[in-house]
């Protein structure tokens, strides 16, 4: 059951990641993220930037995953799930607090990542 609570975030940051490195500057992902096109073009090297950090998040979850199969990596898995979900955990209450208007999109990433830890150190 963890497994798929973990998983959420993950493949959430997954998408972020295309939404951010591969589709930033379309119409459709400006209104995403409530940004002028304009806007995106100033920002684009910035957005790419970032939507690595949001892949290597979701590489954290998955790797770990996929160690938290075997019974000598349960540990280490566990150790890189629990870093990749506290990661997205904090980087949604950074924004939060940055951007109380972006509440939404911070609960995106607080919500799922929290149950997801939570599942997991049950």
């Amino acid at each position: 059951m963890e497994i798929s609570f973990a998983l959420v975030p993950a493949l959430i940051h997954v998408y972020i990641f295309v939404l951010e490195s591969l589709l930033w500057g379309r119409k459709r992902t400006n209104k995403t993220f409530g940004i002028s096109e304009a806007d995106a073009k100033v920002t684009k090297g910035m957005a790419f930037n970032q939507g690595f950090y949001n892949l290597f998040l979701a590489v954290a979850i998955l790797l770990g995953l996929h160690l938290r199969t075997g019974e000598v990596t349960r540990t280490a898995g566990t150790t890189l799930v629990l870093y990749g979900l506290v990661s997205i955990l904090a980087a949604g209450l950074v924004l939060l607090l940055s951007s109380p208007k972006l509440w939404r999109a911070a609960m995106v990433q607080i919500a799922p990542a929290a149950i997801a830890i939570v599942s997991l150190l049950l």
